[in-house]
């Protein structure tokens, strides 16, 4: 029997290519949906929120526009220059953003009094 390489590839990179990676629901992404629904909004905001650093927000922040679980924008240059500052990329959840954070509430108990105290101590950005 002879096996045709052209056809095993295709076959296997149309496997791997259709295979969807899910999001894996961390401590620190259920903080990251938690401080989105509290009303903060663009990065430097939920850093302050929530005590993570850049290099752990942000990439959540990716992880979650690609999964559609937020929708992401950039402010206009205009706002930006205005207030002399580069522009801000704005993140909000979505409805599948807000069923993940009912999900990621359930696991975490701890995330419900945490939204209790944001909901007195934060204010929206």
């Amino acid at each position: 029997m002879r096996c045709r390489p052209d056809n095993l590839g295709l076959t296997i990179g149309f496997y791997i290519g259709s295979i969807r990676h899910t999001m894996t629901m961390t401590y620190q992404t259920a903080l990251v949906l938690e401080a989105l629904m509290a009303g903060r909004h663009h990065g430097f905001d939920i850093m302050d929120a929530t005590d993570l650093p850049s290099g752990t927000i942000y990439p959540i922040l990716r992880r979650l526009d690609e999964e559609g679980l937020v929708r992401s924008r950039w402010e206009r240059d205009a706002v930006a220059r205005r207030e002399q500052r580069p522009p801000r990329r704005y993140y909000e959840l979505t409805a599948a953003g807000e069923t993940k954070l009912a999900e990621a509430r359930a696991r975490y108990r701890a995330l419900e009094q945490l939204a209790a105290r944001m909901d007195k101590r934060w204010k929206p950005a």
